[in-house]
């Protein structure tokens, strides 16, 4: 490994500034403004680790967002895998190591703070180069709100890595000009480092790095990385181009490198990245490479190109210069171990390598096939795109109404040309915009040469090798050799897509910016059509692969999953309640007193609801609120049972289901007035529920006149359930009549509950005598307290969740996804009697005539009573026909949903999905636990009070 040293008066870092870091376990130095690759380069560092697939020794390629090779695990500050070096801003103690493809997460939280913010303008562009530089700025003296994002630190673009001249000036101060003029107008927005991942139906999300190059000594309180969702009247998309490398055998050994990046290296960051080298290329831009790099004190032994006739003034520059060019002669592979030691070239004639093979020795092969623009951002939108067979590559075709491409990323490649190229896409949004303004002045640029044509060229066969398409790489990362691409196209594949999937090329974290246009073009090849016919796999965001925490953003933990308070939170907590999650939702579980754990809690629990009076906080509760005179047409439609019948004062229970006909919620629903419902949900199921009716009104029966109103943190409700809850009511609303004929079961009143507001229903989830007491949520605290003053004399008891399971499933009362699952109908669960066969249409009611729901073995819902009544079984615990399990595959008739101790019944019981159903009530079925076998008893599902004598009192 020798150094390469920083070349006097090149770059832009800070030469005073030494940055120490550590990498592979090596202690490096490097400067302010280096990005980890530069900062290796400059230490001598080519090998970066080994290719995926094949172990093979794989070197820093690119300089960008292309780079395939150069996968890094950051160690420290935090652990952060697949990260490319050539992205990675150089900070003090920073710790790397080299990846495989493959890294690992970090077992510890990230300590980094993430957020997300919105932001709107008329004019967005994309890309700080010399296109999108005059893009904003024309808009910016327009008078119109600009916002300007690049990926770099830096304004400039392609200028940072050149040695153009703009005003007789470097190009790179030019760009520094125009940012400091933008910076100055109160409507425009420049925000460097932020690289736009995606286009999304008029939003551009962009995610801007705000803190990554500052290592530990980021601000503990600013955010790292910051999200950007802007929506905008007008994008130009600016975001230059790829350069594309050419397959020829062994072209992936460190020390091959893409022209453009070996000279970005130098003119960005001071480095030679060779000492001797050769450059291969198919067109005139690479000329400038070798051109830099013999300045700048490096032996270039040879540019290699295709064409005939290589472009004069280019030679003329080469011959000053002593640079040997090689006009109609290819780079047909190449030798070397850790790096590359020689390039063998040979002719090239009629599209085919002819005559001797010569090796030019070199430490650097300098490739370039030519330019991909970068038009993923234009494709997000929609905009369409052709082949341009003069330069290989993808253009946008035509501009979208909202969505324009600008420079480099529309096939203009001269510097000239990108400089008119965003002036003119600036005017063409303003004029969109009806805005119209002053032109901004165009900075004189050298006059461009004449340039010879380009040839496209994607791959270099060796006629003395047939396995040379082996070796000859098309996707670095991916390992994806030509022989791969030839391979997929021989087993009959003709689309780009299927090739794609079949080799994973592009699928790796670049995306294929180097190797998706050129496994096209090989595909072509071989395949004898025309690569427009072909095009390439499409482009999808992100463009930059992005961490799961910045989309995240604050949303993590408590944030991410809000723990939802009830009302009465404190009262619970402070009374010793064990809370369970119940949605988002924290439900008192059970009270134990000293001594007791869940078991005798619960049955204490119980017990007092079935003998005496219990209390039980039902607040989480879904609650919707339906208004509008179509109110009863859309529950109608929404359930499976009548609900337009229903008078005003009563309720009624109702199941809704999906198009399949399973069920997805139940719950209450009370009718208010002639056109006010009010609709309860699981606790769980509320969001969903809402969801679910505002996607069906809004879209298919969008004229119905009705609005949904989320209620359920309004109202604290509180079951109120035993023999003696009667008494406990009449105590605290005493002008209220409770017979059962003038409140009977399934009505509510409004009345006063200590003189607060409130309104009662007669709702039973137990089996039991009920009443649910509703008040507005700041007085739930005194009403709670009222009722368990009231009902001391009566014994009452707060009871929880657990109970409340308990005492349902006693009497067969399901749970939707407990006691169902994906296929369970309401038929299935017993519940036959809420579908409702007066109506011609409600969502689900097709499916019910479907055969499979029909058939007499469906799984429904049974009892179970275990043989010895002290075994609880398991939830999940499946069921089969025999005392003795058999060999696999074991028949399974059910599985347990629901199992209990019941105080009640003095055993223990179960709830089952069994095939059959009810028609297997009587039999003895068998659960495997373990090593036993526990025998069953098939039931009835409703174990306690079959008749009902208990509801009413």
């Amino acid at each position: 490994m020798t150094a390469a040293p920083r070349v006097p008066g090149r770059g832009r870092v800070v030469s005073g500034e030494t940055l120490r870091f550590r990498y592979d376990g090596q202690d490096y130095t490097g400067r302010r403004g280096d990005t980890l690759a530069s900062a290796l380069l400059a230490n001598g560092v080519h090998l970066v680790g080994t290719s995926i697939r094949y172990g093979r020794p794989r070197g820093i390629f690119g300089a960008g967002a292309e780079e395939p090779n150069a996968l890094v695990q950051i160690e420290q500050p935090f652990g952060e895998p697949m990260l490319t070096a050539t992205t990675i801003e150089l900070y003090d103690g920073l710790i790397a190591r080299g990846l495989r493809g493959r890294g690992r997460l970090s077992p510890d939280a990230d300590p980094a703070r993430y957020d997300a913010t919105h932001a709107h303008c008329e004019l967005l562009v994309v890309g700080a180069g010399p296109a999108g530089l005059l893009a904003a700025l024309t808009g910016a003296r327009a008078g119109v709100r600009v916002m300007l994002v690049d990926d770099q630190p830096a304004a400039g673009g392609a200028l940072l890595g050149g040695a153009e001249t703009l005003d007789d000036a470097p190009a790179a101060h030019w760009a520094d000009r125009v940012v400091a003029e933008l910076a100055a107008h109160p409507l425009v927005r420049v925000l460097p480092r932020t690289t736009a991942l995606g286009y999304y139906d008029g939003l551009v999300l962009a995610l801007e790095k705000r803190t990554d190059h500052l290592g530990a000594c980021a601000p503990a309180r600013m955010s790292r990385q910051r999200v950007w969702r802007i929506r905008a009247r007008q994008v130009i998309v600016a975001t230059g181009a790829h350069e594309r490398p050419i397959a020829f055998a062994d072209n992936d050994r460190p020390g091959i490198m893409l022209a453009s990046a070996a000279r970005g290296y130098l003119n960005r960051y001071g480095v030679l990245a060779g000492r001797r080298l050769a450059v291969f290329t198919t067109n005139d831009s690479a000329y400038a490479a070798a051109i830099d790099l013999a300045d700048a004190g490096a032996q270039v032994a040879a540019v290699i190109d295709p064409r005939a006739a290589a472009p004069a003034a280019w030679v003329a520059q080469c011959q000053r210069r002593g640079i040997e060019t090689r006009p109609g002669q290819v780079v047909i592979g190449t030798t070397g171990r850790s790096r590359i030691t020689a390039a063998h070239v040979v002719g090239w004639a009629d599209g085919k390598p002819s005559g001797r093979r010569d090796g030019i020795a070199c430490d650097l092969l300098l490739v370039s096939g030519g330019w991909n623009p970068a038009v993923h951002l234009f494709s997000h939108a929609g905009g369409a795109l052709r082949y341009a067979p003069a330069i290989g590559a993808l253009v946008p075709s035509d501009p979208r109404p909202t969505v324009r491409a600008a420079g480099a990323a529309n096939g203009v490649f001269t510097l000239d040309g990108c400089l008119r190229d965003g002036a003119a896409a600036a005017w063409a949004a303003l004029s969109t915009l009806g805005r119209s303004g002053r032109e901004a002045t165009l900075p004189t640029a050298p006059a461009p040469g004449p340039e010879a044509a380009a040839q496209v060229l994607w791959s270099v066969p060796d006629p003395d090798d047939e396995a040379w398409g082996a070796t000859a790489f098309v996707d670095l990362q991916r390992d994806a050799t030509v022989a791969d691409v030839l391979r997929a196209a021989g087993t009959g594949m003709r689309s780009v897509e299927h090739v794609k999937r079949y080799t994973t090329i592009g699928t790796a974290h670049d995306q294929g910016k180097t190797s998706g246009m050129l496994s096209t073009g090989v595909l072509a090849g071989f395949l004898g059509v025309d690569v427009a016919e072909l095009g390439v796999t499409t482009f999808r965001p992100p463009y930059m692969p992005v961490a799961f925490a910045a989309l995240a953003g604050r949303d993590r933990g408590q944030l991410f999953d809000p723990v939802r308070a009830g009302p009465l939170q404190a009262w619970h907590t402070a009374r010793g309640a064990v809370l369970q999650d119940a949605g988002q939702w924290r439900r008192p579980r059970y009270y134990p007193r000293p001594g007791e754990d869940m078991t005798a809690a619960t049955a204490r629990e119980c017990l007092a609801v079935r003998e005496r009076v219990g209390l039980t906080d039902g607040s989480t509760l879904g609650k919707i609120a339906v208004h509008g005179p179509d109110a009863a047409a859309l529950l109608d439609l929404m359930y499976t049972n009548l609900m337009s019948s229903l008078k005003v004062g009563c309720i009624r229970y109702g199941v809704m289901c999906g198009l399949d006909g399973v069920i997805i919620d139940d719950g209450t629903v009370a009718r208010i007035a002639e056109y006010e419902y009010l609709l309860t949900t699981t606790t769980g199921g509320a969001a969903h529920v809402l969801d679910w009716m505002q996607e069906w009104s809004q879209t298919e029966w969008p004229h119905l006149r009705v609005s949904l109103t989320a209620v359920t943190e309004q109202w604290a409700t509180f079951p109120l359930a035993g023999p003696r809850s009667r008494d406990v009511l009449a105590a605290v609303a005493p002008g209220l009549a409770l017979s059962n004929g003038a409140f009977p079961h399934m009505t509510w009143r409004d009345a006063e509950v200590v003189g607060v507001p409130a309104r009662l229903s007669r709702i039973s989830f137990s089996g039991e005598l009920a009443y649910e007491v509703s008040v507005a949520s700041w007085h739930a605290q005194s009403v709670w307290e009222a009722l368990l003053a009231a009902g001391e004399p009566f014994g009452i008891t707060p009871y929880g969740l657990e109970a409340t399971l308990v005492l349902r499933a006693e009497k067969g009362f399901p749970i939707i996804g407990q006691d169902s699952d994906a296929t369970t109908t309401p038929h299935d669960l017993g519940l036959a009697w809420a579908v409702s066969d007066q109506k011609p249409d409600f969502i689900g009611r097709r499916s019910f005539a479907r055969p499979d729901n029909r058939r007499p073995d469906r799984k429904g819902l049974v009892g179970l009573l275990p043989a010895d009544p002290r075994v609880l079984l398991p939830e999940g615990a499946q069921l089969i026909a025999t005392s003795v399990v058999p060999d696999p595959p074991v028949p399974m008739l059910g599985h347990v949903t629901s199992s209990y101790h019941s105080a009640a019944l003095n055993r223990s019981f179960a709830l089952a999905l069994v095939r059959g159903g009810s028609e297997r009530i009587g039999e003895t079925l068998y659960a495997p636990v373990q090593d036993t076998v526990i025998p069953v008893t098939v039931t009835d599902r409703v174990l306690y009070d079959k008749e009902n004598t208990r509801r009413d009192g």
